[in-house]
């Protein structure tokens, strides 16, 4: 059959690419100013911006939609391109992709460096952005397809399979969880509340890791492992059953981050039996790639692309063990709010993301530049100084998650808690957050070695921005053969494979969220819980500006240990009013959720201008403008109707008097804060923060005064 001639698009691979690295850089730069605040309070610089809660977001969405998003797409343009054998559909798409994604990205960290933040983890970003993210995965999606369908081969290799799965399942996780209530440009509520919200939101936050940061890495890994090995992927068979699997029970395991908490049990459960179930497919697939290079070894030894990629699925296969383990209740019982979950984490990002990108690129450049590799020693030196950053970072929080637990839990002969100030915990812990950001400051030297690789390499090489290739047409009438797998017929139908690779992962969705929205039990109220007043509502709103969440939880479990701690248990009827809710997922921190009426009004003020007044050893930043900072009163009546609209009950017309409301509460708790020697106006932030913190767990009895 004759042949046609064609031209791959390498120029928008090399501008992902290019993107990767630079957000990589930035990404994992914040990422070590973060790990330092811990060991250098001072390092917030008393500037809102450059606070803990304020820049971890930075870190994370940077690390995960910037750094490893690029990467996403710099080996989906380039691989789809060469398996299809097709160039990209549409070179105006890819382009308007390419700037879309990056202009999401700078709004995003300008946004959330300035505090605006939906308060959600790993959605963080507001609406406008939000509407912006989808009309860009449109964009991808729709030449992803327009490719496919043009393609000039038949079949559709097992990569392909799984760019399908994440481009669906990643839409629908980012609308669903990101229906949300506008007040102002900057400014929504979540159109869910409490245990509703964090179902929903750890039903994201669970798939976003695993359709985000692993399908589509596992598409890679199917492409780049066996053309690095020059050797065909080991079992096609296991390739299969590993995409079937792992898209059907992936999307069950969101519950699993909220073991013991307001969740009903039975979704809990279900949560647990679908994350053991994971090891499974997940090791099938770790196998599938490491057995891809049997008989290759010799050839791992010699290519610094292979050794990052083994590691990288050595790193897969141990996050994907260690997963299912955790989602175990007694295992959960430990780890859950502690360090271990951040050791955890960051296997799977540094290396499974990292090293499959830091080998993807290094196989990349010399094929998009047509030169070797600059220097295969700096090279080998970025994968060893690398793999010590990881074993410098992961090891030491893993020390410090079993520190924590332990401390947290220990009682003494007497039955009183042995360590009931909190900050024994963490001063605890100093050396082990130096040796952490020792692990990231060795992981970025090896990454910075790598740019500096690749630009040699670029630099010595040429442009080549349209590569010439020929294939035959695709014949429009297929023959079968009778030896054809059967999932072939699957395969030569894309459109009907994104059929059902969404029939398959909106099952377990749909069968836990229904009954826990629609079935009243599920969430029983409580009718001494009353909606928040309008100066406690703007107080939260600032709790959540500040990051407040990402070091401190709202759920008391039920141990005695906490309850003894903090206070009765949570409910679930507690959270009916909190538009998102605030349980946390990481205690720097003491638990807040019965903090109100615990300290006086002066000790919360003198608390936020200077933690360390009250809290000798503390980590926490400064917020001296809190106290400088008029509160946004304007907003109120605004806020109040947006939270009608959602079904809080406040009565008719109260957004007409929730000023003045507002106003009458905060001069009472200016008024208390001065006979206690403290001068500060009425309508300055801290005042609304103050009101939030004292109201906190309020509507329950049981609080207790051991904490600082």
């Amino acid at each position: 059959m004759e042949q046609e001639k064609f031209y791959y698009d390498n120029k928008i691979v090399k501008q992902f690419a290019y993107a990767t690295i630079f957000w990589g850089l930035i990404g994992m730069t914040v990422g070590l100013l973060v790990a330092l605040q811990f060991v250098f309070p001072a390092l917030s610089f008393n500037w809102a911006p450059t606070t803990f809660g304020r820049v971890r977001p930075v870190h994370t969405n940077a690390v995960i939609f910037a750094f490893v998003g690029n990467g996403i797409f710099t080996g989906v343009y380039y691989s789809l391109q060469r398996l299809c054998k097709a160039r990209m559909f549409n070179d105006t798409m890819s382009k308007i992709h390419f700037w879309g994604w990056q202009g999401i990205i700078v709004a995003a960290a300008l946004t959330l460096f300035a505090g605006f933040t939906t308060g959600k983890e790993y959605a963080e970003l507001e609406w406008p952005i939000d509407i912006a993210i989808a009309l860009v995965w449109v964009i991808f999606g729709w030449n992803m397809f327009g490719t496919i369908l043009k393609r000039r081969e038949r079949h559709l290799y097992v990569a392909i399979w799984f760019y399908i799965a994440t481009f669906v399942t990643v839409a629908v996780l980012h609308i669903v969880n990101s229906f949300e209530l506008p007040v102002s440009l900057f400014k929504s509520y979540s159109l869910y509340a409490g245990v509703q919200d964090a179902l929903v939101q750890w039903w994201y936050g669970h798939n976003a890791v695993a359709f985000f940061l692993t399908t589509p890495y596992l598409g890679l890994m199917y492409y780049f492992v066996p053309k690095a090995a020059e050797r065909p992927v080991y079992s096609y068979r296991l390739s299969i059953i590993h995409f079937w699997a792992l898209i059907f029970l992936y999307i069950w395991a969101g519950p699993h981050h909220l073991l013991y908490t307001a969740l009903p049990d039975w979704a809990q459960s279900l949560g647990v039996v679908f994350s053991v179930m994971l090891i499974a497919p997940s090791w099938g697939g770790m196998i599938n790639g490491l057995l891809t290079l049997r008989g290759a070894w010799d050839k791992v030894r010699e290519s610094v692309v292979l050794k990052f990629m083994v590691v990288a699925v050595t790193a897969y296969g141990m996050a994907t063990f260690e997963g299912p383990m955790l989602s175990l209740k007694n295992v959960n019982a430990i780890a859950h709010f502690t360090d271990w979950i951040v050791a955890h984490v960051h296997i799977g990002a540094l290396g499974w993301n990292g090293f499959m990108t830091f080998g993807m690129l290094y196989w990349l450049y010399p094929r998009l530049f047509g030169k070797e590799l600059y220097s295969k020693k700096l090279a080998n030196f970025h994968f060893w100084i690398a793999t010590l950053g990881i074993l410098f970072y992961a090891i030491p929080m893993y020390w410090a998650g079993f520190t924590q637990s332990l401390m947290w839990k220990q009682f003494t002969p007497e039955g009183f808690l042995k360590y009931p100030n909190f900050l024994e915990t963490v001063t605890q812990l100093i050396p082990l957050y130096a040796l952490r950001s020792l692990g990231g400051l060795l992981y970025l030297i090896g990454f910075i070695v790598m740019i500096y690789n690749l630009i040699k390499t670029a630099k010595s090489g040429h442009d080549v921005v349209d590569e010439e290739a020929f294939a035959a047409p695709l014949a429009k009438e297929y023959q079968p053969h009778s030896k054809d797998h059967w999932h072939r017929v699957i395969e030569r139908k894309p459109i009907q494979m994104l059929v059902l690779s969404l029939v398959v992962i909106l099952i377990g969705g749909a069968i836990e969220m229904i009954p826990t929205f629609m079935i009243e039990s599920n969430i029983p109220t409580i009718a001494s819980v009353k909606p928040y007043t309008p100066l406690e509502l703007q107080g939260r709103d600032i709790y959540i500006r500040e990051g407040c969440y990402t070091c401190h939880s709202q759920m008391i479990r039920p141990f005695r240990s906490e309850t003894e701690r903090y206070g009765e248990y949570s409910k679930a009827g507690e959270f009916i009013y909190d538009h998102p809710f605030q349980w946390g997922s990481k205690r720097t921190g003491p638990d807040l959720a019965r903090e109100g009426g615990k300290y006086p009004d002066s000790w919360h003020f003198n608390h936020m201008e200077e933690p360390t007044s009250m809290s000798p050893g503390s980590i926490m930043p400064n917020y001296p403008w809190l106290i400088e900072d008029e509160l946004d009163i304007a907003s109120t009546p605004a806020k109040i109707r947006a939270m009608q609209t959602l079904g809080v009950p406040y009565p008719a017309g109260f957004d007409a008097i929730a000023v003045d409301n507002l106003n009458q509460q905060a001069n009472k708790i200016a008024e208390g804060l001065k006979k206690d020697g403290i001068e500060v106006k009425g309508d300055r932030e801290i005042i609304a923060m103050i009101a939030y913190l004292q109201r906190m767990g309020t509507d329950i009895k049981g609080n207790k005064t051991v904490q600082n």
